[in-house]
């Protein structure tokens, strides 16, 4: 009954060979593939053991768990610590300075949990440079990789707030596959005077523009156009007519009102409430014929994030609410908690390029990134990676093996 944009498949599961990026001239000096008893994890790693005041967990060995050839970082519901949330982190006793670091890993099976790969600096003065933080990977559940570069140096803070502040390098990506544009081409025109769009996206999601089209023999635009409603002749909106009344499930914060997905620009968006279904409704003054509908959800630095997993498009047809479009990738199992994939550094004196399943997706210069430094594995809970509910209570982030290459 519709047209949608395709979504491709996601990198093979343990059970499958791997073939990993090494760059040229590098050789491995040091790895870990959990092919021990628990016990012997404490010869290389250090684990955490107390609580936090940035996360909404403490962090304890006893969390951090080898089983059959996997390190799992356990998340639990328990009061310790004075949180009400139990996690892992640990870190190696050796610190590396340069190469390429890679981490094959799934991701906790929960909105919420922050699934790292990580390099920081230890001590007050670091042997050169300044002291850093370099986030390989901070993954969010479903299909979030977040890479950062964190100088911990030159910190400020303000006078009146209080509050501290540090430069910060920041860049992430949208690992889902999906398109942020969609188009809804129904076989035959449909009647209506509502139209509803709606998702239960783990965290507040992002519509930059949606556009209802009346039926027109000269087409549709292409969606991720800016000025999509001038593009074609012979085109009416009814998002935009001044009669159309848009409500929604509530807004994250001033300046990101519904109202804003029928502006005719790529520029405001609508981004919803954080936890619970969101929805936008459009009821006209009178019957439409609808030919077309149009939306672009995510916001856009660089590449697409927050780009949504799962929707439903439906029209009322006076009795009840008809499906036009339905797709749902975290249901199919394309999210990044139910395969294994492989998230890489290159860092050099230089540069630091990001790698996700050996390929390239970032480079930065490395400004100031020239200490030796311990790598980190960590499984957290916070609020800024989606709605934190009893689903997380028993998941983890699991880990198949750490691999360090340095130059010959």
């Amino acid at each position: 009954m519709f047209l949608i944009g395709g979504i491709a498949s996601c990198a093979q599961k343990k059970s499958m060979i791997d073939v990993p990026y090494i760059p040229e001239g590098m050789q491995l000096v040091w790895s870990d593939d959990f092919n021990y008893p628990d016990a012997k994890l404490d010869n290389d790693w250090i684990a955490q053991n107390g609580s936090n005041t940035h996360i909404l967990c403490s962090r304890w060995r006893e969390n951090a768990v080898v089983d059959n050839g996997i390190l799992h970082l356990n998340n639990k519901k328990e009061n310790r610590g004075g949180q009400e949330w139990t996690s892992a982190s640990i870190w190696t006793k050796e610190q590396y300075q340069y190469g390429y670091f890679e981490c094959r890993y799934k991701y906790a099976d929960a909105t919420g949990t922050n699934n790292s790969f990580w390099m920081m600096t230890t001590g007050i003065n670091p042997t050169a440079g300044k002291k850093f933080e370099i986030d390989i990977n901070e993954g969010h559940f479903p299909f979030e990789m977040a890479t950062n570069i964190h100088n911990w140096t030159d910190v400020t803070n303000d006078p009146l707030t209080g509050q501290s502040t540090h430069p910060s390098f920041s860049q992430s990506f949208n690992l889902s596959f999906s398109k942020p544009d969609v188009t809804i081409l129904p076989t035959t025109p449909v009647s209506a005077k509502r139209i509803r769009f709606s998702s239960t996206y783990g965290v507040h999601l992002h519509i930059q523009e949606f556009r209802i089209y009346n039926p027109n023999a000269a087409g549709y635009p292409v969606a991720l156009s800016p000025t999509a409603d001038q593009d074609v002749a012979g085109l009416v909106n009814y998002a935009r007519d001044p009669l159309t009344k848009i409500t929604s499930s509530g807004v994250y914060g001033t300046g990101y009102e519904e109202q804003n997905v029928a502006d005719g620009s790529l520029v405001k968006h609508w981004v919803s409430q954080d936890s619970g279904e969101k929805w936008l409704e459009f009821e006209f003054s009178t019957t439409k014929t609808i030919g077309c509908i149009q939306f672009v959800s995510g916001w856009y630095n660089n590449t697409w994030n927050n780009v949504i997993d799962n929707y439903k498009v439906q029209y009322f047809n006076g009795s009840t609410w008809v499906d036009l479009a339905i797709s749902d990738v975290g249901a199919n199992g394309k999210n990044l908690a139910n395969e294994f994939h492989i998230y890489g550094l290159e860092w050099t004196k230089d540069s630091l390029i990001y790698y996700f399943d050996g390929k390239a997706l970032r480079r930065s210069k490395n400004e100031f990134c020239h200490s030796p430094a311990p790598v980190y594995l960590s499984e957290a809970i916070i609020s800024w990676a989606g709605a934190v509910t009893d689903a997380i209570d028993g998941t983890s982030m699991d880990v198949d093996w750490v691999k360090i290459y340095q130059t010959r």
